[in-house]
């Protein structure tokens, strides 16, 4: 798997969501750092590991990148996939919201619900049918034991 194939993927998914349109939101409202500064950073922070260890789960156990057009050929049942179903959504979020909190900005916050949006339609209408396909039986009963969104307080161990 090459590093520019996962580059690429990173660069138009992840990066443009929590970077790009936040910075250009940031530079369009003038919003600048407010009072939820340091629970934003961590958010942000926690967000970034998240979503860092899911990339390198997806090009070490799943073989393919985080990128629909790249995606992996083998399905990822571990680390962080043990406790929720889209962790690196999850990740993104965080990191949103983390934004959000630092810069106390309006135009973040319809920017975070706009991407939980897309991806609450997304992920059960497209993304979930497709992984019951190329994987089957698998997929569905790692569906059916850990939940989209809420992590499990124990980790599944399928």
């Amino acid at each position: 798997m090459s590093r520019a194939r996962h580059l690429r993927a990173i660069l138009l998914l992840p990066v443009t969501v929590t970077v790009v349109v936040p910075a250009f939101l940031l530079w369009r409202s003038g919003d600048g750092i407010g009072s939820g500064a340091v629970p934003g950073i961590v958010l942000i922070a926690a967000g970034v590991v998240l979503i860092a260890r899911t990339i390198a789960l997806f090009a070490r156990v799943g073989e393919g990148t985080l990128a629909p057009w790249d995606a992996t050929s083998r399905l990822v049942v571990v680390g962080p996939y043990r406790y929720v179903r889209n962790p690196m959504i999850s990740g993104v979020l965080a990191i949103l919201l983390g934004e959000t909190l630092a810069f106390w900005s309006a135009s973040l916050l319809t920017w975070f619900a706009a991407v939980f949006a897309v991806n609450a339609i997304y992920m059960p209408l497209v993304e979930e049918p497709g992984l019951s396909r190329r994987f089957g039986e698998d997929y569905d009963r790692y569906r059916a034991n850990v939940r989209r969104w809420v992590p499990r307080l124990r980790p599944w161990t399928g």
